[in-house]
């Protein structure tokens, strides 16, 4: 999708909302801006609690395992601290 929008006042750029929803961007949405030569990309920082819920799933670990690591790693930073 290829569009125009216009710098208005104070250097803001509304997003057309035929974008927004497609990617969809709300109100309070972060958007991370990267200059890239004379080009800015704006990217969609994914909030975590979305992603959590609905995101893709990659690793699956149990209840069980997440806390036999954690006291793995307890006990680690407790030695180290010694």
């Amino acid at each position: 999708m290829i569009t125009e929008v216009r710098v208005g006042r104070r250097r803001t750029i509304v997003i057309p909302k035929a974008v927004a929803e497609a990617l969809g961007i709300e109100e309070g949405s972060r958007l991370r801006l990267e200059v890239r030569g004379d080009s800015v990309v704006l990217r969609v920082i994914p909030d975590a609690i979305w992603l959590s819920v609905y995101g893709e799933k990659f690793a699956k670990v149990t209840l069980r395992e997440l806390e036999e690591e954690s006291v793995v790693r307890q006990k680690k930073y407790i030695e180290e601290e010694a």
